[in-house]
């Protein structure tokens, strides 16, 4: 289950419930004897959609350990917060203790650490971008995102602006330059999570990353296309009521998603786009999320 294009969207309230069946969508995954990598979002320690929630990353990492993978680890760098302080504040050293886990901080590592990535349709300098060596040597790369707008630029943060959290903190290159979103869904090209996981128990609908108008979006989310979750969720902020450039941009002409799309990171137009249910309240908030979906 999981094909490309498919979005998988679950409406409740509960973090774990939903984790739960958002795996069950995908089936049996083959990550036996596998180094599996888990990217979540800890930009701060703010709380969710700010930053991933515990419940979520504990059900993740659960699920993901049922498969009996030989190695697993999360990691993440954050931007402005120092990740040392993160992931005191979150509690994530005592996460990974339980989960018997590796927690890699980015802002950490040795420079050797950080592998080059080169490609000429990058708008980054030399055309380049650094990765951490925990991501490109992992086997596997699971992804997991919140459902909230981006008030310095990136308009929305959701699963192809995860990608930011995955190259050396550096401010200036990124949003100083008027490619920022090109730029953003270009770090997309360098890594391919199996799946992302999305949030949206709580949204952002306007301000972000870290601080915005909170709203309950009671929906949880997985996809094995960046492209269709995310304009899944720009819908899903669309039907919350968001801000102007979410509401009256059409979805493919976001810059990230139009940028995507000329990568061939995903799908190419709303309607290869498919939304799946499977129950009737979750299927009421498909329907109102179509209408959402242009």
């Amino acid at each position: 289950m999981g094909n490309k294009g498919e979005v998988y969207i679950i409406a409740t309230t509960d973090r774990r419930e939903g984790v739960k069946r958002c795996f069950q969508y995908l089936g049996e995954l083959p990550y036996a004897e596998k180094k599996i990598f888990l990217k979540p979002n800890y930009n701060t320690a703010d709380p969710t959609p700010g930053s991933t929630h515990n419940e979520t990353l504990e059900q993740i990492l659960t699920e993901l350990q049922s498969f009996k993978p030989a190695h697993m680890a999360f990691g993440d760098r954050c931007g402005p917060a120092i990740m040392a302080e993160v992931i005191q504040e979150k509690g994530l050293d005592d996460i990974a203790k339980q989960f018997q886990v590796d927690l890699v901080n980015f802002e950490e590592m040795p420079q050797e650490d950080w592998i080059p990535v080169k490609d000429e349709r990058f708008h980054w300098p030399d055309h380049q971008i650094h990765l951490p060596r925990a991501v490109q040597d992992a086997d596997v790369v699971v992804s997991t995102c919140t459902l909230k707008t981006h008030g310095f630029g990136g308009v929305f943060s959701m699963s192809l602006k995860l990608g930011v959290g995955i190259v050396p903190k550096d401010f200036k290159t990124l949003h100083h330059s008027e490619h920022m979103r090109k730029m953003i869904a270009e770090i997309n090209l360098a890594y391919e999570p199996d799946f992302t996981v999305m949030d949206g128990i709580d949204a952002f609908t306007d301000g972000g990353p870290m601080k915005g108008n909170l709203v309950k979006g009671n929906v949880m989310m997985v996809s094995r296309d960046r492209i269709a979750l995310d304009a899944v969720g720009i819908a899903m902020l669309r039907h919350l009521g968001s801000n102007e450039a979410i509401m009256n941009t059409p979805i493919f002409e976001q810059e990230q998603i139009a940028r995507a799309v000329e990568l061939n990171l995903g799908v190419s137009s709303i309607d290869e786009i498919q939304i799946v249910t499977d129950d009737e309240q979750s299927a009421k908030l498909a329907e109102k999320l179509k209408k959402h979906l242009h």
